[in-house]
């Protein structure tokens, strides 16, 4: 659990400069410059990841359940995580209606698959990671959307095509992900624990 535990703050202290330090954040840009600041960035964030990883599949080994989740909130988590799939491929296709309504898809996609993950599993290990997550993107969420205001930020206008694309781009995904890529690096069949 102390790695799952170093990890999470590794990952989202990474992750949080804008949400609670902006000026702090542009005085060491100033500093070290925008590419140096990414490297910085990008090996706190890596390391931080590698060690939740690790964390968590220890803390797997020997699960502290603190509830037994209902088979209703596994199928509702499957449904959340297709929105979550949705929203993270309207991330990175261009000139998508979702992105322009929401401005920050990515995050608002691990928003929702946290909340997924958080109902439908009920280890202590699992409430650590899930809750954590869920809490930093409410807030970085909140804080991006907040900046934009400020800033005046206008998203590009999404199309139709654009949008049908990132539909498309999203359930596929998901259906892979959901039928091979889960069990196969996570361990875990989604569909296996509806089945039980």
């Amino acid at each position: 659990m102390p790695l799952l535990i170093l990890g999470l703050i590794l990952f989202i202290v990474a992750h949080s400069t804008r949400i609670f330090t902006d000026d702090w954040r542009s005085h060491m840009l100033e500093r070290l410059g925008e590419k140096r600041w990414k490297v910085l960035i990008t090996l706190v964030s890596i390391a931080g990841f590698g060690l939740m990883i690790i964390g968590y599949g220890q803390a797997r080994l020997t699960p502290l359940p603190l509830w037994e989740p209902p088979i209703a909130a596994r199928n509702v988590a499957l449904i959340l995580n297709l929105l979550a799939f949705f929203l993270v491929a309207a991330a990175y296709v261009p000139r998508n209606i979702i992105k322009e309504k929401i401005g920050h898809p990515m995050v608002a996609g691990v928003k929702i698959w946290a909340l997924a993950h958080l109902i439908s599993n009920g280890n202590l290990a699992d409430v650590i990671l899930f809750g954590s997550l869920l809490v930093w993107a409410v807030l970085n969420f909140r804080s991006s959307r907040k900046r934009d205001r400020m800033n005046e930020v206008e998203y590009p206008a999404g199309t139709v095509l654009g949008t049908r694309v990132t539909l498309a781009v999203g359930a596929i995904v998901w259906y892979v992900f959901l039928q091979w890529l889960h069990v196969r690096w996570i361990g875990v069949s989604p569909l296996g624990a509806m089945a039980s």
